[in-house]
């Protein structure tokens, strides 16, 4: 028997949520799982704070204003208390009767992330082309290895989470961060619907924002232990295009040509070192920065205004 939390971000999901918590409980009482279902509200402004309110078995966390589908995963993966976590979308979308299969396949390959991947999906054709050239773009960068990093249906053992802190819109790259880490990732296809009530909260922003989360994970990747061989690395080559600049300096000044119609070569010879020894100072810098960050507790970049758990009256 699985244990597991099923953490659920929504945001103006009136029409939606009473109806995904009723699949949602339909399917862990069928599969007979040990489950808590944690509905975590991102500032609604219409009736899904009320009707929250009134599901049970239901854990209702509200956030104080919307801080965005990260922020609001984040505070419901803390809140999780089973051993396994599944998130999803609170749009209905993402379908509940696909959770055991992937429970199954992450217990059956010993994975530590089991992401789920929508083959076929119901959405417009301009969400479709950019989803689609976002995922190109994180294959060349990131390399998680699946084929859909914007699906919120996946599974994850609870200690993946120990110590992670998820900010901007860092939600779709969980499984790129975790794998950094040296946790195992898996994927499976899942079942996507069309939307059925209310209206897609992606836009242009929202891809912007990914886009540089994006950069900042491949970043993280490369050179969050030792940024150092980064700008260290360009101080040194800013140094040596200086040291050349110089030479070219000196050459023509034995050749005794006025620098007055020379002035180029001095220019760049101050300029590429000067950059030289910044890049290298800022490399130095960042490592002493680095060791800090890894070394005390980040804050938490949203605030949660009400807990409320709902727990089912024993018959």
């Amino acid at each position: 028997m699985y244990s597991i939390s099923v953490v659920v971000p929504v945001f103006n999901e009136e029409g939606n949520v009473a109806e995904l918590h009723r699949e949602i409980k339909a399917v862990c009482e069928r599969e007979q799982y040990d489950y808590e279902i944690i509905f975590i509200d991102d500032g609604s402004g219409d009736r899904t704070a009320e009707i929250c309110r009134q599901l049970k078995p239901l854990k209702y966390i509200r956030m104080r204003r919307n801080f965005g589908q990260t922020a609001a995963m984040d505070a419901g993966i803390k809140a999780a208390t089973k051993e396994l976590i599944v998130t999803m979308d609170g749009d209905r979308q993402n379908d509940p009767d696909d959770i055991p299969g992937m429970l199954d396949y992450l217990m059956k390959e010993d994975l530590d992330v089991v992401s789920g991947w929508r083959k076929n999906r119901k959405d417009t054709f301009m969400k479709r082309f950019v989803s689609r050239g976002a995922n190109f773009l994180r294959y060349l960068m990131v390399h998680d290895g699946i084929h859909d990093s914007g699906c919120s249906l996946k599974v994850y053992r609870r200690e993946c989470f120990k110590g992670v802190n998820l900010y901007g819109e860092q939600h779709r790259f969980i499984p790129a961060i975790l794998k950094i880490k040296g946790f195992s990732v898996g994927e499976v296809v899942v079942h996507h619907r069309p939307r059925t009530s209310g209206r897609t909260k992606y836009n242009w922003k929202r891809t912007f924002k990914g886009f540089v989360d994006m950069i900042s994970v491949w970043f993280w990747n490369k050179y969050a232990a030792r940024p150092l061989h980064l700008l260290g690395g360009m101080g040194i080559l800013f140094m040596l295009l200086g040291g050349g600049c110089g030479l070219w300096s000196v050459l023509l000044f034995l050749e005794g040509r006025k620098m007055s119609n020379n002035i180029i070569p001095p220019i760049l010879t101050v300029f590429f070192m000067i950059m030289g020894v910044l890049m290298f100072v800022f490399g130095l810098m960042s490592e002493i920065l680095v060791k800090i960050y890894f070394g005390v507790h980040v804050d938490q970049s949203y605030s949660i205004k009400e807990k409320i758990e709902n727990k089912e009256e024993a018959v």
